[in-house]
């Protein structure tokens, strides 16, 4: 899988760990350039270690992608350090918390809505603007998740977040196809990740959610930059507009219930 992505330059939120942190690498195996952003420095800088141990060059951009200035200021450092902007995958996001909405406080769906589609919003908006001006085309890569195409007792406004990231993603390909930049998104179902610990970290909890994966487990962030990584590369020049499910058969309904105990 190597030159993939030779030449080119790549920016990324939310790279400080988990699938952010291992699309990283992968990209710079494949040959791009790494600018990775998020609001923990320290591991921001662990992920351009390792991105150079890969091969590559790369830089940590300190900032939160539901700001304007610093969303702004991420696209500015990454022209500024690598002369421009090929490839961006939008994935930083949060949890929330899991109340019902009835009980909810205003402040936990600003915030999860600010980061989860604001931030992808925001992020198309700035990252456009550069492929455009550039006038060489692109490809970016939105995180949605499952949750995108179902309701979740105590997760509404997740799950609307990423609803919204889906609309987002085929409105933006609309708008820039003509520009020769491809838009689409990724959703994956549960993934080994921290925010995965956070929500079924419980030993029954995590069992639970494995049942609901035909294939037998959870995915992992390796499986899920491979995803983005065929997206951003030229053997997708044909995709946009879309959506790649990377869920183990949780979409496609529940195992059989004789395989569940």
């Amino acid at each position: 899988m190597a030159n993939e992505l030779k030449g080119k330059v790549a920016l990324i939120t939310g790279g400080t760990s988990g699938i952010g942190r291992e699309t990283a690498v992968v990209f710079a195996k494949a040959g791009a350039k790494v600018v990775v952003t998020g609001r923990r420095e320290v591991e921001g800088n662990e992920t351009i270690d390792l991105v150079r141990a890969a091969g590559s060059d790369g830089l940590f951009v300190k900032g939160d992608v539901s700001q304007a200035g610093d969303v702004q200021a991420m696209v500015k450092k990454t022209v500024e350090k690598f002369g421009r902007l090929d490839i961006a995958f939008n994935n930083a996001g949060i949890e929330g918390n899991a109340l019902p909405i009835v009980e909810q406080p205003e402040e936990d769906w600003d915030r999860t809505i600010a980061i989860n589609l604001k931030g992808v919003w925001l992020s198309l908006k700035y990252e456009l603007q550069q492929m455009i001006k550039q006038g060489s085309g692109g490809a970016i890569v939105n995180m949605a998740s499952v949750a995108a195409f179902f309701g979740s007792v105590g997760f509404g406004t997740y799950t609307a977040s990423k609803h919204g990231v889906i609309a987002l993603t085929k409105s933006a390909a609309l708008e820039v196809a003509k520009n020769k930049i491809r838009v689409n998104a990724v959703c994956p179902a549960v993934i080994e990740t921290a925010m995965a610990d956070r929500l079924f970290g419980d030993p029954d909890v995590h069992k639970m959610m494995v049942s609901l994966h035909p294939i037998g487990r959870t995915g992992t962030p390796a499986e899920v930059a491979a995803g983005v990584l065929w997206m951003c590369s030229d053997a997708a020049s044909f995709m946009t507009g879309q959506y790649l499910v990377l869920d183990g058969g949780f979409l496609a309904g529940p195992p059989a219930l004789s395989d569940v105990e």
